[in-house]
């Protein structure tokens, strides 16, 4: 799992660490993995051109350090000062003293230097910075043509929420040190990052057991897919609910069917009016006309997609919040949805929107909310007492106490009609499998996102939301390895 902990607690862990260390130590821990990395992607350090662009702060002693180390294996290294007079002392002489050359930002040569660099380093701004890029490192950046390596994060990116506000480095490749940030996980700032390779400093022990911002990776999905036991039955396995479509959207309803089907539970029943259209596609669903409290036993349900916003849609969203099971909300739902639903709950909800929903739920523009998707997932989950999916180019999941998880799996081919619908279906299915809300809504986005991925490769070409749902199988048995 990929771990991610805000500006103030690593902080608080260096200086901890810096305390039982010699001075500078840590920075040269920092220094040579960053050069190392670097090292790695010129392929042949001797003879290579690499620039540095140098701020105030220690993630400008980290470049300076970093350059000092391929200058003496024979890079040509050239420092570019943003602030000469508050640059790094130390790592300013290490470079000069290794046959580097140091220039302010303002000298003739800067930019012709930049140019012709084979590999520039970004160390002007730290993780403490906040804005953007001011006009003449902008300026400078306009002048690179070769493969940028950020230190430690992105310059003009915020670490802690992954916003960018104002202009901003975007880098092939970013170097941190000790921990992942938030900003580092979390869309746009994620965009600006590149490849991203965490260096070990020695900061793990002096971290807090529960970080801000957490990613599963396939070991952590595998141990949480549900598997039927030697004694299993449809109900030990769990049924869900499905209640979705309307005569304007029924292909909603076969969609969302489709994902709960490949989910993990033992049975799906359906409840609404599309109910030829799904037994047509999937004869194995068990139909029922409704209201949803008389379609038989479930372990969880999905109420939502293409589901309407009439009287008769508000009815079943009313009988499905007042089970006493898990009840994942989506689409329509939420349009119909207000706080008050869920005081009387005390059952978990899920609620799955994509950034206009949660605009709409928290009266924003949706703007505020792509930009500050952090800030807002959490602000959901809290005015409705819910754990809260927002889908989007990173998908975000919030429950309560928990650290939120960054979905890493996305892709940009999610973005087609009914795609949603499937990925609340899967969903769905996992809750009636026993999963947690919050784990539901992990395992869920992780598998519907690689079954783009493999629904589109190796070609690239658009998919459909049914070859996502068709690829479902084949990445769970990926996962599982």
């Amino acid at each position: 799992m990929r771990i991610a902990y805000s500006v103030e607690t690593v902080r608080a862990a260096e200086r901890d660490l810096m305390a039982r260390l010699p001075e500078g130590a840590l920075m040269q821990r920092a220094a040579a993995g960053l050069a190392a990395a670097c090292a790695g992607l010129l392929g042949r350090v001797y003879g290579a051109r690499v620039a540095l662009l140098v701020g105030s702060g220690d993630n400008g002693g980290d470049a300076l350090y970093a350059g000092a180390r391929l200058a003496r294996r024979g890079a040509g290294v050239t420092a570019v000062l943003l602030a000469p007079d508050r640059a790094h002392a130390g790592g300013l002489r290490a470079l000069r003293d290794a046959g580097g050359r140091a220039v302010p930002a303002d000298d003739s040569s800067t930019e012709p230097a930049l140019a012709r660099a084979d590999l520039v380093l970004d160390g002007i701004v730290g993780i403490g910075g906040k804005g953007g890029l001011r006009p003449e490192a902008e300026r400078l950046l306009r002048a690179v043509r070769g493969t940028v390596v950020a230190v430690d994060l992105p310059s003009g990116v915020d670490a802690d929420t992954g916003e960018v506000r104002g202009p901003a480095v975007r880098a092939d490749a970013t170097v941190t040190f000790g921990t992942y940030k938030p900003g580092l996980l979390i869309d746009p700032a994620r965009e600006h990052a590149g490849a991203v390779r965490l260096i070990d400093i020695g900061l793990a022990p002096h971290l807090p057991p529960v970080p801000d911002v957490e990613a599963l990776q396939h070991g952590d999905v595998a141990a949480l897919l549900p598997r039927p036991g030697a004694e299993s039955d449809k109900y030990r396995r769990g049924v869900v609910g499905v209640v979705a479509g309307s005569a304007r959207y029924p292909g909603a309803a076969v969609l969302a069917v489709a994902g709960a089907l490949r989910g993990g539970a033992g049975a799906v029943r359906y409840v609404g009016p599309a109910a030829d259209a799904v037994i047509a596609r999937f004869p194995e669903t068990l139909v029922h006309s409704g209201p949803p409290h008389k379609a038989g036993r479930v372990q969880a349900w999905v109420v939502g997609p293409g589901l309407g916003d009439d009287a008769a849609a508000r009815q079943s969203l009313d009988d499905v919040l007042a089970s006493d099971v898990p009840v994942l909300v989506d689409a329509d739902g939420l349009r119909l949805l207000s706080p008050g639903d869920l005081r009387s709950r005390n059952a978990a909800t899920l609620l799955t929107p994509h950034a206009g929903e949660a605009a709409a739920l928290l009266g924003v523009p949706r703007e505020q909310v792509e930009q500050s998707r952090l800030t807002h997932v959490r602000a959901l989950a809290e005015r409705y007492g819910a754990t809260v999916l927002l889908k989007g180019s990173t998908t975000l999941i919030c429950s309560g106490p928990h650290p939120v998880r960054v979905n890493p799996t996305g892709t940009g081919w999610l973005a087609t009609a009914g795609s949603g619908d499937v990925l609340s279906g899967l969903t769905g299915s996992l809750l009636a499998a026993g999963l947690s809300t919050h784990d539901a809504a992990s395992v869920g986005a992780y598998l519907h996102g690689l079954a783009a991925r493999h629904a589109t490769a190796p070609s690239g070409s658009p998919i459909a939301a049914h070859d996502v749902a068709t690829a479902l199988p084949e990445v769970w048995r990926d996962v599982l390895g």
